[in-house]
């Protein structure tokens, strides 16, 4: 799945380089055994984006993108539309993605998370809770047009990675247990555009069965692995 990940990240156009920030040295050796570029970390980071930034500190760059390992589903599209807003607006911190909420179950499902934003795509907030609330909407009703999936990538100026992470945790973060939150509380603001791609987080083993019939179905082949007829 890493090496899948990786992959799809070099394909990206505006990226120049991949590295893989991992605490594990069994990861480590499954990139080196693909020629890929892994960097070993403290193992003692409370999140993925405390890693991200003891890596990002010593690189010469100006854009950094979190892409998570577990998101095989990524395409090089989505991670260059997740870089464009920082590379257009030089007074731009953070940034993420969005995607069309059409189900009912996701809607409801507090795995899904959802993010309502302005007329100028930042957020206005990040909730586990079916926003924004559609007061007149009947039970069976779609969501809301106004209602978004967010997609939990993120390109952050390089050096805002030190001071996102050096902000004290907020209150709202704890509750939906989002660290995005932090970020918006403290008064940064996260562009986030929409995409048209998709991308499902592999968490569980029924996430996994998810996306290994979803890439077999692109392959042609069937889940079973036999060829479509």
């Amino acid at each position: 799945m890493i090496e899948h990940v990786y992959d799809r990240a070099r394909q990206a156009r505006h990226v120049n380089r991949v590295l893989v920030a991992t605490d594990d040295e069994r990861i480590v050796r499954v990139v080196a055994g693909f020629g890929g570029e892994a960097v070993m970390t403290s193992a003692t980071h409370p999140t993925g984006t405390d890693r991200l930034a003891e890596v990002a500190a010593a690189l010469d760059c100006d854009i950094v993108v979190n892409v998570q390992g577990d998101e095989p589903l990524v395409t090089p599209a989505m991670i260059d539309q997740v870089i464009a807003p920082l590379a257009a607006d030089a007074t731009a911190v953070m940034s993420s993605l969005r995607t069309r909420l059409t189900s009912r179950a996701e809607y409801f499902d507090p795995n899904v998370v959802k993010v309502v934003v302005d007329r100028h795509d930042v957020a206005l907030y990040f909730s586990r809770a079916p926003i924004p609330h559609a007061r007149e909407a009947a039970p069976q009703d779609d969501p809301p047009a106004s209602a978004w999936r967010h997609i939990g990538m993120y390109a952050y100026r390089r050096t805002f990675l030190g001071i996102f992470t050096s902000l004290p945790p907020t209150p709202l973060e704890q509750g939906e247990r989002l660290e995005q939150l932090r970020a918006l509380e403290h008064g940064y603001r996260i562009i986030v555009p929409e995409t048209a791609h998709r991308s499902v987080g592999v968490d569980t083993p029924s996430d996994l069965a998810e996306v290994e019939a979803i890439v077999a179905a692109a392959a042609g082949i069937s889940h079973k692995g036999h060829p479509r007829r």
